[in-house]
């Protein structure tokens, strides 16, 4: 079953903690502090892959993980480095983070890679902190948490050519005709239900890439019908062949309903709407087709329009299109299918800075933030030294100066991610 959309949640692993250690050696009564640091936690790194077709899998997991850092020990040594995590996704995969709906990756080459999450850095080792007049540290640094994001998979067909048209205008049929592809064809609305592509052989090692997206209704830029799921596999194409049914037979103005797929575009993507299309007046072995032809040919001239008359049921005038398709491919540039995103940028979006204070239903200051975290985390409460470091590092990033703008009075209550403390001026 082809699936083109997914959301799941990503989180690349935590940094090691840094451990707090002592030298210890027969002979030796107070060996030095010598614990490592912690190791980095792996990434998570989306990978493309020419073998996979469709976003199935990722309806059945929602949730990927990364290995988290090992935690540093004694003689200086480090923990190890958490291993990447490499989930494989189809070529044209676009990755989005859910909340801000900016592109951290698009996926447009096999074996192509991006890290979609870094991994947290691990933490310094008691041996960082000795000084001179701090010879026995009994603290070290905490693991910092891997960067996490609900994100936004979509998956856009890398073709050359899209098909456009109203449902039953014979796009299928034209596929199977033209290419090696097989698509399922009826006389019935909506038989295509999903994208197919096709591969045009135009000789000599020549040829181009076709992909029939689902009829387009009206509304579909607002996600009526099929909508928004298959309007986006058109944004990848170069070049756009609309067929239209120009015979009449179920009571359609051929005009209107090519004026109502344009719109259609248009709303949906301003510049989706001014990609170059030539225009197949399909059915043409119908009676009914030269009364409505010469005012839908002459009506589309005159706005700049290229028009063929053409039979995808008969093959008539099909390599006539083919070679003109060919053609007006060959002028235009291969980045004329590239689209312009505004990126997601992991910097801004990093809470490190940031230290909220809320007043609980208790009356405790709870006090977050990465920074907090980090600081509570490289903490040993039971040390002396440590806690002087902890005191300084809440004055130094201004924690202090934030709990006595909201108003803080001494003996209130503090809490800090699990420690709790009375405060002291």
């Amino acid at each position: 079953m082809f699936s083109d959309y997914a959301k799941i949640y990503i989180k690349a692993g935590d940094g090691g903690n840094g451990a707090v250690t002592f030298h210890r050696e027969k002979y030796v009564a107070a060996g030095g502090p010598d614990g490592g640091d912690g190791g980095r936690g792996g990434n998570v790194v989306f990978v493309a892959d020419k073998n996979i077709n469709t976003l199935m899998d990722f309806r059945y997991k929602r949730k990927y993980l990364a290995e988290p850092g090992g935690n540093g020990r004694d003689a200086k040594r480090n923990g190890k480095n958490g291993q990447d995590l490499e989930v494989r996704v189809p070529v044209g995969t676009l990755i989005r983070e859910a909340e801000s709906n900016l592109v951290i990756c698009d996926l447009k080459e096999d074996g192509q890679r991006a890290v979609a999450a870094k991994g947290g850095t691990g933490g310094w080792g008691n041996a960082h902190f000795a000084t001179a007049t701090r010879q026995t540290p009994k603290f070290a640094k905490s693991g910092m948490p891997g960067e996490e994001h609900e994100v936004t998979l979509e998956l856009k067909l890398i073709a050359d050519v899209g098909l456009l048209g109203f449902p039953n205008v014979g796009k299928s049929t034209f596929l199977s005709i033209v290419s090696d592809a097989r698509p399922k064809i009826a006389n019935y609305h909506f038989t295509t239900l999903q994208p197919n592509l096709g591969v045009v052989d135009m000789g000599e090692g020549s040829g181009f890439v076709v992909a029939d997206i689902p009829g387009i209704i009206e509304g579909a830029h607002e996600g009526v019908g099929l909508g928004h799921k298959f309007l986006r596999h058109v944004e990848r194409t170069r070049l756009l062949l609309h067929i239209v049914d120009v015979s009449g037979i179920e009571g359609r103005d051929p005009l209107e309903d090519f004026d109502a797929i344009n719109n259609e575009l248009k709303l949906y993507s301003p510049k989706l709407a001014e990609k170059p299309q030539i225009v197949l007046a399909n059915k043409k072995d119908l009676p009914s087709f030269e009364d409505n032809y010469e005012i839908f040919k002459a009506t589309l001239e005159e706005r700049g329009y290229q028009v063929f008359p053409i039979s995808a049921a008969t093959r008539q005038g099909m390599q006539e299109v083919l070679n003109l398709t060919w053609e007006t491919l060959s002028k235009l540039p291969k980045d004329a299918a590239e689209e312009e995103y505004e990126m997601f940028d992991p910097e801004l979006a990093r809470t490190d800075e940031t230290i909220t204070v809320t007043i609980a239903e208790d009356g405790a200051y709870e006090v977050e933030g990465l920074r907090v975290r980090k600081i509570v985390g490289s903490t040993n409460f039971d040390d002396y030294e440590s806690l002087q470091y902890f005191q300084r590092a809440l004055i130094k990033f201004g924690v202090i100066a934030q709990l006595e703008a909201e108003g803080i009075q001494e003996g209130d209550t503090v809490r800090m991610y699990g420690v709790e403390f009375d405060f002291v001026k």
